[in-house]
């Protein structure tokens, strides 16, 4: 374990993001965190949204992305699962606060009378309560340092109290208990063929107009910063000329924190907050070389209706990179818009050219005919197939149509008055009116039956995955689908749910109603995507 200083404070790292939002403070979070996990610290990742949500879990993929939902059942930013993925911890409801959660939680305890008649004010009331949330997620003092993401952007009204919070920490804990690292944006302007440092320099100007000032400045661009650059921005910016990191766009996140170490940003943390090892990158250098290098390209068509926007989909996006590094393969996505698919007569030309078909997660009916013709393509056709939680449903729906000959089979979220609902609304949700954080959520428990394709994935019998549905498979038709050959591989006992599924006499055709891709990690593929992307590369040779 690394030694820290003599009374073993606690560390905090803020991100703060400015120009415009969508620069990547996660993956600069999440790689300042990976520097940190291989040098031996204990460390952990926080996000603060501003947003008054209390949860991205009611939001449209449009508008937020991925929902990443946590062990515990938290539905949470899409941040948290690139926290996951690169330091390789679990985080918890406290990892992830909200302005929504902030303000309810102060709100709950005027009512409650706490504050003893006090006019209630955004300080010091709700600036406390941010505070505690910062501090909450080290409630048990494993951790050595925490970093701190703060969404949207520097300037922002709803912004203001988080960053008023870190200001107050940030005097409270001490100099070398905190840093900040600003991550902004310099644009280049194609007419006079340079790069313009004046939004980053109103950018942290903004942020020392509010009582902060950056340690470290992590710049987003799309070419090379020349040091009469960074010396202006150092000038401007009033830190050192080696604190301006710069930030291009790379071929995988997973090189980010290796290009930001290489410019020396680990030991400008470790000097700051006094920490003395330095980190191992062996693995990650490793795992790098095997990506850009990959034996085989397979091409795997991405089934789903939100296809216009990759970060719905964000984690299973990572989940093909980890896969497809430990199958030495690189793993190409062609996108489907299933809603499309219904109306072709032959899809054999759309997947003329793939090597393996996912059925992506979603909710609703706009595109399920599509998904269920694509999985009878699949099964009939013998291509390596994949599905997840929806996809799971639409297995089952086009087996019971097609092999178990009950037309007109459906889940009742697509039709209510279906002949044969095969897929049906748990129980407990039949009174449920409120939707936010209501569905099955977080991590239970599935028993893997022995001698199938899904236990040859885990190799074992018990596994723990994460779940966010309010269908599932109807247990009254589950002989019946036996019978004729599915497979059901996957179980939850105790609540008498289908956790997985397999066809017989196919190369790969798996389907969960657990979501795997939120457990993948690098260098730690997840079983059935390593084992999917496996058969996709059969199928290519």
């Amino acid at each position: 374990m690394i030694k820290m200083i003599k009374n073993n404070q606690t560390k905090y790292i803020f991100v703060l993001g400015g120009v415009m939002s969508g620069l990547g403070k996660g993956i600069a979070a999440a790689s300042i965190g990976y520097l940190l996990k291989q040098a031996g610290v204990r460390v952990t990742i926080l996000k603060l949204d501003p947003y008054l949500n209390v949860d991205p879990g009611t939001m449209n993929p449009y508008q937020h992305g991925e929902v990443f939902v946590l062990d515990d059942g938290s539905e949470t930013d899409l941040d948290l699962g690139h926290y996951e993925r690169f330091i390789d911890v679990n985080m918890t409801r406290n990892n992830n606060a909200t302005a929504g959660q902030v303000f309810s939680k102060v709100l709950e305890k005027e009512r409650k009378g706490e504050y003893l008649g006090e006019t209630v004010q955004v300080i010091p009331h709700v600036t406390d309560e941010i505070k505690e949330r910062i501090l909450l997620v080290n409630q048990t003092n494993e951790y050595d340092v925490i970093i701190c993401e703060v969404g949207g952007t520097v300037g922002d009204i709803e912004s203001l109290p988080f960053m008023e919070s870190i200001r107050q920490l940030s005097l409270e804990v001490g100099y070398h208990n905190h840093m900040l690292v600003h991550v902004t944006l310099l644009p280049f302007v194609k007419a006079s063929g340079e790069l313009k440092s004046k939004p980053t320099q109103h950018s942290v100007m903004k942020l020392r107009e509010i009582g902060l000032s950056p340690d470290m400045i992590l710049c987003r661009s799309e070419l090379p910063i020349e040091q009469a650059v960074r010396d202006k921005i150092a000038l401007f910016c009033n830190v050192p000329s080696n604190h301006v990191i710069e930030g291009r766009d790379v071929s995988s996140i997973y090189e980010v924190p290796l290009a930001i170490y290489k410019q020396n940003a680990g030991r400008l943390i470790k000097d700051r907050l006094k920490i003395r090892k330095t980190p191992q990158l062996g693995a990650l250098k490793k795992f790098i070389k095997n990506y850009k290098n990959p034996k085989y390209k397979v091409t795997i068509a991405m089934c789903g209706k939100y296809t216009e926007l990759i970060d719905s989909y964000k984690s299973v996006m990572e989940a093909f990179v980890h896969a497809g590094v430990e199958n030495n393969s690189r793993v190409n996505i062609k996108w489907i818009q299933t809603e499309k698919i219904k109306n072709y007569k032959d899809v054999r030309d759309v997947f003329s050219n793939v090597n393996g078909v996912l059925i992506l997660p979603g909710f609703g009916s706009r595109g399920s005919e599509g998904k269920i013709k694509i999985v009878k393509y699949s099964r009939e056709k013998k291509v390596p197939f994949l599905g997840i939680c929806l996809g799971l449903q639409c297995a089952i729906i086009e087996f019971a149509r097609n092999v178990c000959n009950m037309e007109g089979a459906n889940s009742t979220e697509f039709n209510n008055k279906t002949r044969y609902p095969v897929i049906d609304l748990m129980e407990s949700q039949r009174a449920i009116k409120i939707k936010g954080g209501t569905m099955r959520l977080g991590a239970y428990d599935c028993e893997i039956k022995v001698g199938t394709r899904t236990y040859a994935a885990y190799r074992k019998k018990k596994v723990s995955e994460r779940h966010r549905h309010r269908y599932e498979v109807n247990n009254k038709y589950k002989k019946m689908l036996e019978k004729k050959g599915l497979i059901f591989s996957g179980i939850n006992r105790e609540l008498r749910l289908v956790e997985t599924i397999e066809v017989k006499n196919h190369p790969w055709f798996v389907a969960s109603q657990f979501h795997p891709e939120l457990k993948s990690r690098v260098n730690k593929a997840h079983p059935l995507f390593r084992e999917f992307i496996k058969a996709a590369v059969k199928n290519l040779i």
